[in-house]
């Protein structure tokens, strides 16, 4: 049984009831028999205490819950302490006010109270960054007002608990702040694992298991929240938006979702921009060494890759195939699918 349809049946009861009063009153007014008047309004009452019910109780609730799980803590904090403040003046000034001759002395303490409560949780939270920076304490420093690059939250993206790389570079501790996933990107993990389809299922599963890893990792800050953005579908969507309502970033490597936070003022951290920007730069001259494993489009080349997936293109390499040879950088070329270097053997 729903939480909707017990209340719905406590509601019918109730008003059934009143409408039994109801129409007695009512029929000692007309001077008629009170059990007709009582049998239809109890009906009329039942009725409307089936359908009005939830939308007095349960709706309201619910649209109430929808709304508080779509706020920042650090908003709901500054709210409370402004209306705190707020009563607090408005306190102070009621005394005063009280002794103003009727009607105001009666009316302005208590409009006081309104006004005064709900500028100070307007203004709390309207600065709210800077409030909350003034309990903050950078480390060894003792100096108030100094917020925390560290303290920011990121949003972790589906496709980027997917790659799994995640988990190596958060143990290095290049991911500021708190990394976060919100349920519905836990629900839609949770869905790709259990895809019918072996492939998806598969890349469901070892992003399961890296969650795993992080949340078991104690040297991380690393949590699974029940944050969600009503009446919206798109995954990507709700984690544009609860990105700027938690003024937070999205960590992912998808291209599409970059540009759309982007674009919309959200600050996002690209894994794959990332490892591109951590590679190793070659110049032409330089040395290393290669294993050459197929053939190039041109004639008499070879291919090879780094250890970071960087394409190596040999040539003369088709005489090395399935060797590791030491070649000499000649031209490094930067192109849209990433980093391609050309080399020649050393020996040649």
């Amino acid at each position: 049984m729903s939480m909707e349809f017990f209340v719905r049946l406590i509601g019918m009861v109730v008003m059934a009831v009143g409408g039994i009063y109801l129409g007695v009153y009512l029929s000692r007014l007309a001077d008629s028999p009170s059990e007709v008047w009582a049998s239809v309004f109890a009906m009329v009452g039942a009725l409307m205490g089936l359908v009005v019910t939830p939308f007095l109780t349960t709706r309201p609730i619910r649209a109430l819950r929808g709304l508080v799980r779509q706020i920042s803590v650090h908003t709901i904090v500054a709210a409370v302490l402004g209306l705190v403040v707020g009563l607090v003046v408005a306190a102070l000034v009621s005394f005063p006010l009280s002794l103003l001759p009727a009607p105001f002395g009666t009316v302005l303490p208590f409009l006081g109270a309104l006004l005064l409560g709900y500028l100070g949780g307007a203004i709390f939270v309207l600065r709210q960054n800077d409030i909350l920076g003034m309990f903050r304490h950078r480390p060894g420093t003792g100096e108030p007002g100094v917020r925390e690059e560290s303290a920011r939250t990121v949003l972790l993206d589906t496709s980027v608990i997917i790659d799994g790389r995640i988990a190596d570079i958060a143990q290095t501790g290049f991911i500021p702040g708190d990394m976060v996933v919100p349920a519905f990107v836990l629900n839609e993990l949770q869905h790709i694992a259990d895809s019918p389809d072996g492939l998806r299922r598969q890349r469901g599963r070892r992003g399961l298991d890296i969650l795993n890893r992080l949340q078991k990792d104690s040297g991380l800050t690393f949590r699974v929240a029940d944050l969600d953005v009503e009446g919206v579908r798109e995954v990507d969507d709700k984690l544009v938006i609860l990105a700027k309502q938690l003024r937070s970033r999205i960590l992912t490597n998808d291209y599409n979702l970059n540009r759309v936070a982007e674009l919309q003022g959200v600050g996002v951290l690209n894994i794959n921009e990332l490892a591109n920007a951590v590679k190793v730069v070659f110049i032409p001259g330089e040395t290393f060494d290669v294993h050459v494993i197929q053939e190039g489009k041109e004639p008499g080349q070879g291919v090879g890759y780094l250890d970071d997936g960087t394409m190596v293109v040999v040539e003369d390499g088709k005489n090395h195939l399935e060797r590791t040879i030491p070649v000499i950088v000649t031209k490094v070329l930067q192109t849209a699918a990433g980093r391609m270097i050309f080399a020649r053997p050393e020996s040649n």
